[in-house]
């Protein structure tokens, strides 16, 4: 299972929203893979019993963190305290905002952010890891023409939620005028 390792943290990260979680999301979903290694059946796409067993374990660790106290990370406390120095030297990165500065732009995650958890995962699936319908209907365990319906309406929702910031870009042309029905050519 490890040459999924680097597809499986794109897909936790995607899921988690936030990347430092990502790793200890594969690290938790490979764990149960080789503990239910025995329940694998060979010949069967190991690839989206992966996928699988990643999406379970994150619902798992969202539900827990559902009914867990908040926690309040210390840098936060330390800077409304007022010693909100930053401790990395200026010339490392740590891994998190190595892993966030890979990540696509702001208006993009926003953007999938904005979608719900069935949505983001079969856009993420399909158009990132370009899984085909089949594989996504056996990872997210539904039918393959639900994977489809929910594929069209997430990207129709991210091109109305992108379509600003498509223009501004000039990936995409602006809509033009329309013109009246005087100015039609008449038929002949």
């Amino acid at each position: 299972m490890v040459p999924l390792r680097a597809e499986l943290l794109r897909a936790a990260s995607r899921l988690t929203n936030r990347g430092a979680y990502a790793e200890d999301l594969v690290q938790d979903a490979l764990l149960r893979a080789y503990r239910s290694y025995g329940t694998f059946s060979p010949g069967t796409n190991a690839r989206a019993w992966m996928h699988q067993i990643l999406k379970n374990t994150w619902i798992n660790n969202y539900r827990a963190a559902q009914r867990r106290v908040t926690e309040v990370p210390m840098d936060a406390v330390a800077e409304q305290c007022g010693g909100g120095a930053d401790p990395a030297p200026t010339g490392s990165r740590s891994a998190e905002l190595t892993l966030i500065a890979a990540q696509p732009d702001t208006e993009v995650q926003a953007a999938m952010a904005t979608l719900n958890d069935e949505f983001r995962m079969v856009v993420y699936l399909a158009d990132v890891e370009g899984h085909s319908y089949a594989e996504i209907a056996e990872v997210m365990d539904t039918p393959v023409g639900t994977v489809m319906s929910r594929l069209h309406r997430a990207r129709r929702q991210l091109r109305v939620l992108l379509g600003d910031a498509a223009r501004r870009r000039r990936l995409i042309e602006a809509p033009e005028r329309l013109r009246p029905v005087d100015s039609l050519p008449a038929a002949g």
